[in-house]
């Protein structure tokens, strides 16, 4: 069967549904800070203490803060730092590696935007709101720096982390750290070691030449004969308060941090964003949670796999439309042994003819009339000596938070509520009925594919001991 869509129709005695409804947005978020974190700095109290001991060991007691630069008004992409990358907004990659490498006494991030400054909050950090002075197109990053410097006299370290590098891991801000605390370095920057001959562009006259620059061309060294060049590749740059005040990012006694390539992704240059997608999903940080290996997804009728329209046609029907490519995504799931099965609330009746349509054309289960969707999926979880982390959840609305809470891995439709929004671990572009379903099986596929190829590199390499 192709990917065409297709409406599945059956006789109703019911005279009219509804569609899915929009529900209260609650306070909760995710990724904030706990509730015992008076400070409320985006950091926990096991790891505000772990770093103490640190510190007490160490003899250092700093304030060593991240800050991440996240201006409104970006000229290539509009709102590039909260645009969806793999299902988190941008600036979230970088923020969850900040805030899990528990090295810092806060995080940061200074913006002049209400939206980036609510995704921010959301991911668990704190937010300085920056003057119009230093949010104009001409503003350098020093300059809005120093603004911080200025407002947070406490800070005696501040890391700039780059909101364009996903792939950066909270090990890498780690080992980072350990150089200012630990060797004395006054600053420490990223780079990476690039194998690029570079030419010089010489204009003679009308006519335009080139001389080499790190070669001698009648030399031209092997990769394996030449150990390259350092570059940096953006994702962070500590310095010391004094050195900030003196208008220096690198200074003093200097250091440079060398990151492999895979991990310097950088969205202002990889103008690609599928292309970058593919890059962070594969190498990207995704929190200290195990991959899991799904064995069974749970999925919503309305709102996920449907719009949440139910037709009425005068000749008594009621009728639902499903994309073809949703279709497509559960014979995907079903080919690599995942189990699916779809949920039908209470509140959102489908009749027993239709339900039993739709399963036979999906060729799962359809559980209808749920009225407490946690209940349900942990006795079908029971029955199969499942445990949360074996499962996947797509839903769609407030009912579904605790599952999307819940679940190994859980995801949302792109058009879902902010309550739904807040819960899930990944977002869909493609909105309910249209494809998200689709989008959230490949997501799943990829990660029990990461997850294959880490158990047999860690395989690999307990057979090499």
């Amino acid at each position: 069967m192709d990917e065409q869509d297709f409406t599945i129709a059956a006789k109703t005695s019911s005279s009219s549904h509804a569609s899915a409804g929009k529900h209260k947005i609650d306070g909760g978020a995710r990724g904030a800070p706990e509730a015992g974190d008076p400070a409320n700095d985006g950091l926990s109290s096991a790891k505000k203490k772990k770093k103490k001991e640190e510190e007490e060991e160490t003899g250092e007691s700093r304030h060593i803060a991240a800050l991440i630069l996240a201006r409104g008004g970006s000229k290539g992409i509009p709102l590039k730092n909260i645009k969806m990358l793999a299902g988190v907004p941008l600036i979230g990659w970088v923020l969850r590696a900040a805030i899990d490498s528990g090295v810092f006494d806060s995080v940061w991030v200074s913006t002049d935007h209400d939206e980036i400054e609510k995704v921010a909050k959301t991911w668990g950090a704190k937010v300085h709101r920056r003057t119009p002075e230093v949010s104009k197109d001409c503003t350098s990053s020093l300059e809005t720096i120093q603004e911080f410097a200025r407002k947070q006299p406490a800070v005696d370290v501040i890391c700039n982390i780059q909101a364009t590098s996903p792939c950066l891991h909270p090990h890498h801000l780690k080992e980072a750290v350990e150089m200012i605390t630990k060797k004395g370095y006054e600053s420490v920057f990223s780079v990476v070691r690039r194998h690029h001959f570079r030419w010089l562009e010489v204009k003679e006259a009308a006519d335009t030449g080139t001389k080499p620059l790190n070669l001698d061309p009648a030399r031209r060294p092997r990769r394996q004969d030449w150990p390259g060049e350092l570059c940096e590749n953006g994702s962070f740059y500590f310095a010391t308060r004094e050195l900030v005040e003196k208008g220096l990012l690198q200074g003093g006694k200097m250091a440079y941090f060398e990151m492999l390539p895979e991990y310097s992704v950088d969205i202002d240059v990889d103008i690609d964003w599928p292309v970058a997608e593919q890059r962070v999903l594969r190498y990207g940080y995704f929190g200290t949670d195990k991959l899991q290996v799904v064995k069974l997804l749970f999925c919503n009728v309305s709102g996920c796999l449907t719009d949440g329209q139910v037709y009425l046609p005068a000749t008594g029907e009621e009728m639902v439309s499903v994309n073809g490519r949703d279709a497509s995504g559960v014979r995907m799931l079903k080919k690599e042994e995942v189990e699916v099965i779809f949920l039908s609330s209470s509140d959102d009746p489908i009749s027993e003819a239709l339900a039993d349509k739709l399963s036979k054309k999906m060729g799962c289960e359809i559980r209808q009339g749920v009225q407490n969707k946690q209940a349900e999926v942990k006795k079908i979880m029971d029955t199969r000596h499942l445990m949360w982390k074996d499962v996947a959840y797509l839903g769609s609305d407030e009912p579904d938070v605790d599952c999307l809470n819940l679940s190994g891995v859980s995801g949302v439709p792109q058009d879902a509520p902010v309550v739904a929004l807040n819960a899930a671990k990944y977002i869909c572009h493609s909105p309910a009925g249209r494809g998200a379903l689709r989008e959230f099986a490949e997501y799943i596929l990829l990660l029990k594919k990461k997850a294959k190829s880490k158990m047999d590199q860690d395989r690999i390499g307990r057979d090499n001991f």
